[in-house]
């Protein structure tokens, strides 16, 4: 049995968790693409949390979305990432290029 990263137990997690799921009024937002209303019970980290942890609680980085529709953007065996992950990661690639930037060249105080 998988063990389950504490970090989901968390009280900051849960708190983002909750706020993403208001934020998106509770739809799933993979089914949305398809013009599907369904409630979204989950909230995916689209850039992992395993690879990058400095986006665990990043708004831009986090998809309210269904379990099962979850269980599609990456492997549960190898945690690869599928190619409905990859359009998340995609969609989101603006955000992410500009958090890289930040990162690679802090401000100077």
């Amino acid at each position: 049995m998988k063990k389950v990263n504490p970090f989901y137990k968390s009280k900051r997690w849960i708190k983002k968790k909750n706020h993403i799921l208001k934020k998106y009024e509770y739809t799933c937002q993979q089914t949305l693409r398809y013009g599907t209303t369904v409630d979204a019970e989950t909230v995916h980290h689209i850039y992992p949390l395993e690879l990058y942890p400095e986006l665990a609680l990043v708004d831009w980085n986090l998809l309210p979305v269904t379990g099962e529709a979850h269980n599609t953007f990456h492997s549960r065996k190898d945690h690869s990432i599928t190619a409905k992950g990859k359009y998340w990661q995609k969609k989101r690639r603006k955000e992410f290029e500009k958090w890289k930037r930040k990162k690679s060249n802090p401000p100077l105080i």
